[in-house]
């Protein structure tokens, strides 16, 4: 919902950044892998309470996953970054629900499964609508920089991160939180479906 709001303000904050990096050599993949690398350190923190340090961890793994696409539109995209960078987000928030259910397995495992099925719904309604939409010749305006069509919705990239910083924040909320955002994300399947019903024939 914010994420074409929010990208052109991270891409000017990480820039500067990018630019030093470019001109270092540093490739935007290997940011990319460093992140992912980052990111799965949260699975363990999260299994021991490490709630704040998970936390960081999420955080430092956002940070590379705008720092690359910001790299990416200095050094030229490839499509293997585009394919790097979908596939191991989708597995990173995968990988974040994994953490919490073993935090508290008793409490936490029901929740983190619906969390994960609805993450199914919003991301194979995503991609199926991609595919499709390249196949047609469909552009996306609002998100112009991505290296696939990007169909926006109710729950996007940035709520997805500001609830896994509510959950680090308030661990014991997990269940209700967990469940009010499968609701949402829901509602974002349903409606691109409709989209994709509506657009394609």
């Amino acid at each position: 919902m914010f994420d074409s709001r929010l990208a052109p303000l991270a891409s000017r904050l990480l820039s500067p950044l990018a630019g030093w990096l470019t001109a270092r050599g540093v490739r935007a993949d290997q940011v990319t892998l460093l992140g992912f690398g980052i990111g799965v350190l949260t699975v363990p923190l999260l299994a021991f309470a490490q709630f704040e340090a998970a936390l960081a961890t999420i955080l430092l793994n956002r940070v590379a996953d705008g720092l690359d696409g910001a790299m990416a539109r200095l050094q030229g995209p490839t499509d293997r970054g585009a394919f790097l960078d979908i596939a191991l987000d989708f597995a990173f928030y995968a990988l974040v629900v994994l953490g919490f259910a073993l935090a508290d397995p008793q409490s936490n495992a029901l929740p983190a499964a619906i969390l994960l099925a609805a993450f199914i719904g919003t991301g194979s309604s995503f991609l199926a609508f991609s595919v499709i939409a390249e196949r047609n010749g469909l552009t996306s305006e609002a998100f112009d920089n991505k290296g696939i069509f990007y169909l926006g919705g109710l729950t996007e990239g940035a709520e997805t991160i500001a609830l896994f910083v509510a959950m680090c924040l308030w661990p014991e909320g997990f269940p209700v939180l967990a469940t009010v955002f499968a609701l949402a994300c829901l509602l974002t399947t349903l409606t691109r479906w409709r989209e994709g019903y509506r657009r394609f024939r």
